[in-house]
């Protein structure tokens, strides 16, 4: 049957008045099923959070496969005229989609602030899309889009891939500090690197909960000031925290923090100042830990001394024994470290004990029968 040009323009309008009275609908409360039904996807990278809201139109809806169809139709090629201005594509379905960060981010290597965005594309034949990032966020579709609006463009390349039905965002990879993001459809996929500078963003959160009441106790301030020192950076406010703490309550957690801040920082007398502030506060466990710290920064001759003086507290342990002598090998000194680690073999040692200290006798030529 041939189809007039009235029948087409009768059956247009029908069209839109439906969909406007879908949104009436809406807009009333008065909820109806969406063939595109929205979805959200969430994702936290380091402490950022990153949040996409779309639709999810269909390759196959109500029986009737557009495969072949999507690419260059139903996600359109380049911008396209609206009448109102060339738009790109919506990058799903009914409302522009969405995508906000809690927090600045790179994509694709280009620097994009925190906030929320209309996400668009703008696909070429080739295989490329143009990602667009627009302030525009309260549109429906691609309709009101402007280039002024834009907040940052980035060029992708899109992939082959395996058959998805409605269209799907997802994160097909992630890192401690970065994502890979993709939207899929059809039999393409179009995939971008999100990148978080988690430190900056740990950095602000313990910035904003130091500020508030009761975020400032002696366990917080601690707590971010040894994250910075086991990362090595941010020194000069870490120290700052660690002090505060250390005035708030003065122990061992953040007297260590303290000392690895100040050695990290060149000033090796303050360190040691500190570390042997700790000693005298220290049980045998914890002083035995110290002699180790200082065994793995190759300060031998601090190591050592705090071995002695867990050895002088603890004359009947084994265990101390066995660290002084594996220090004193580890320095080089193989006459005294087989000296003592023999002692603390008399010394009715744990079994764990015993063999750390025959490997080490071993490892200098020393053979000693277990004795049982």
């Amino acid at each position: 049957m041939k189809i007039t040009y009235v029948q087409i323009t009768r059956l247009f309008i029908l069209v839109l008045w439906l969909g406007v009275s879908a949104i009436q609908l809406q807009a009333q409360g008065l909820a109806t099923p969406r063939v595109s039904p929205p979805a959200e996807l969430k994702q936290t990278i380091g402490l950022t959070e990153i949040v996409v809201n779309y639709a999810r139109p269909k390759v196959i809806r109500d029986g009737q496969d557009r495969t072949g169809k999507i690419w260059g139709q139903a996600a359109w090629y380049g911008f396209i005229d609206a009448g109102g201005g060339k738009i790109p594509w919506r990058a799903g379905a009914n409302e522009n989609t969405l995508i906000s960060f809690s927090d600045d981010v790179k994509v694709e290597g280009k620097a994009l602030k925190a906030g929320q965005y209309g996400l668009y594309m703008a696909l070429s034949k080739e295989g490329k899309a143009t990602l667009i990032f627009s302030h525009k966020t309260d549109a429906w579709g691609s309709f009101g889009y402007k280039e002024a609006d834009d907040a940052l463009r980035v060029d992708v390349e899109m992939k082959d891939n395996h058959f998805v039905n409605p269209l799907t965002y997802d994160f097909t990879e992630l890192g401690n500090d970065y994502g890979i993001m993709a939207l899929s459809w059809e039999k393409k996929q179009i995939p971008f690197k999100i990148e978080v500078d988690v430190k900056e963003a740990v950095l602000a959160n313990f910035r904003k909960q130091l500020k508030k009441e009761g975020g400032s106790s002696w366990q917080a301030l601690n707590r971010a000031a040894a994250y910075c020192a086991g990362l090595n950076f941010n020194h000069k406010e870490a120290l700052e925290w660690v002090e505060k703490s250390v005035h708030a309550d003065k122990n061992i957690r953040n007297m260590s923090t303290k000392a690895q801040l100040q050695y990290q920082m060149g000033n090796k007398k303050e360190a040691f100042a500190t570390t042997d502030d700790i000693a005298q506060k220290a049980d045998n466990a914890q002083l035995n830990n110290l002699g180790y710290q200082m065994l793995q920064m190759k300060e031998f001759e601090k190591s050592i001394a705090y071995f002695e003086l867990n050895v002088e507290r603890n004359p009947k342990d084994a265990n101390v024994y066995d660290s002084l002598g594996e220090a004193y090998m580890l320095k080089g000194d193989k006459k005294k470290a087989i000296k003592i680690l023999k002692k603390a073999l008399t010394l009715n040692p744990a079994d764990n004990v015993k063999q750390n200290s025959l490997a080490n006798l071993k490892k200098m030529g020393v053979e000693m029968k277990e004795s049982h």
